[in-house]
């Protein structure tokens, strides 16, 4: 694979600076800002829906038919559901996972006045106390609880000092970067693909790359709860392609150290032709890339499609392995994702034509079939 000169420094940086800020669905305002900031200092101009969703604009030849790129900047965290007499927190998900992978997070508990700080405990805890039956406990959101670490004994100290059923629950990411290549934090999903995304665009920029079409950068505020791009897409667009993580898991085709294309997720298949360009892209520029299939997973073009959007829309992830727990990836995923954005934001339309909502037969697409 030739690297078109994509800044891998500035992408964990990026990276680094997103994970910092909590942003589980619904308490994304920061994140928001921030990625706001760092398309203002690359002078690419924007807009938001009036909950934050931004679309960012790249200019190419010709307004119409144009394409999007989608990122989403909101991540999985939990809910206070009850203040419980033993003076900890009771906690629903947000987003779909396993209370599995919550047992020992650290966490920030976001009440209506500040944040306060705590770890997440099975019931159970203590083997000292308890014995064997610590392994007996089943996992399930109603066997965890908040531990704070602030002074109360029971309810009525929660509610003393400012705690509130609904106070958003945002899990430390603790990310570590290691000199192998390889990536380890939580909320890789999808913030890896939200810091690849604008260094692709830096790069566009930075080399005054000529677009055929005007390329839409689109982040989304609520991928997690399966609305995602429903709410920032416009008309104009006919094809869109989202970023998100491909599982590498056994029974998956995904590696960690290739960018993935999906064929199909559980909402069902993606646009063969978009598809099938993004794969001979691969193929073309010589990167390193899989083709996958996943069952038990959407994404921001289900819901894009769901809200009757009639677009074109195709997946290609970053592989991650343990998704939706402690996430990993390696920076050449992250590196072959990015070149391969980088070659289709300066690509043809997948079908000339796109350009109208409606049109006659004579130029409709070919499958092979003959």
């Amino acid at each position: 694979m030739a690297d078109p000169g994509l800044d891998l420094d500035y992408l964990r940086q990026t990276l680094l600076e997103l994970l910092a800020i909590p942003s589980p669905t619904g308490f994304t305002d920061e994140a928001v800002r921030y990625t706001c900031g760092k398309l203002e200092a690359l002078g690419i101009p924007f807009e938001l829906t009036r909950r934050g969703a931004i679309r960012a604009d790249l200019k190419g030849e010709v307004g119409s038919p144009d394409r999007a790129i989608v990122s989403h900047l909101d991540t999985i965290g939990a809910m206070v559901v009850k203040l419980k007499p033993n003076g900890r927190l009771a906690v629903v998900p947000i987003g779909t996972w396993s209370s599995r992978f919550a047992e020992g997070g650290r966490v920030s508990v976001f009440t209506d006045e500040r944040p306060h700080h705590g770890t997440v405990l099975p019931l159970l805890a203590s083997g000292h106390t308890y014995s064997v039956a610590v392994d007996a406990q089943p996992v399930a959101w109603d066997q965890v609880e908040i531990r704070l670490d602030t002074p109360v004994g029971d309810e009525h100290d929660l509610a003393e000092a400012g705690f509130n059923v609904g106070d958003y629950v945002a899990f430390d990411p603790q990310p570590v970067i290691t000199d192998t290549g390889f990536i380890n934090s939580r909320h890789l999903d999808d913030k890896a693909g939200v810091a690849t995304v604008l260094t692709v665009a830096k790069l566009l920029v930075e080399k005054k790359c000529k677009l055929p079409l005007d390329c839409h950068l689109l982040f989304t505020i609520s991928e997690e709860v399966g609305s995602g791009a429903s709410h920032v897409l416009h008309g104009d667009v006919a094809e869109m392609v989202t970023i998100d993580t491909a599982p590498s898991a056994p029974g998956q085709n995904s590696s960690e150290f290739a960018v993935t294309i999906a064929l199909q997720d559980s909402a069902g298949p993606f646009d063969y032709h978009l598809a099938h360009k993004l794969l001979g892209l691969c193929t073309t520029h010589r990167i390193d890339h899989r083709r996958d299939v996943f069952r038990f997973y959407s994404s921001d073009s289900a819901s894009a499609i769901d809200a009757g959007n009639d677009i074109r829309t195709a997946l290609t992830c970053f592989g991650t392995d343990a998704t939706h727990g402690w996430e990993r990836t390696h920076i050449d995923s992250l590196r072959a994702l990015g070149t391969l954005l980088y070659h289709y934001a300066q690509s043809d339309p997948t079908a000339a034509r796109d350009r109208r909502e409606l049109g006659p037969l004579g130029d409709f697409t070919h499958l092979p079939i003959d």
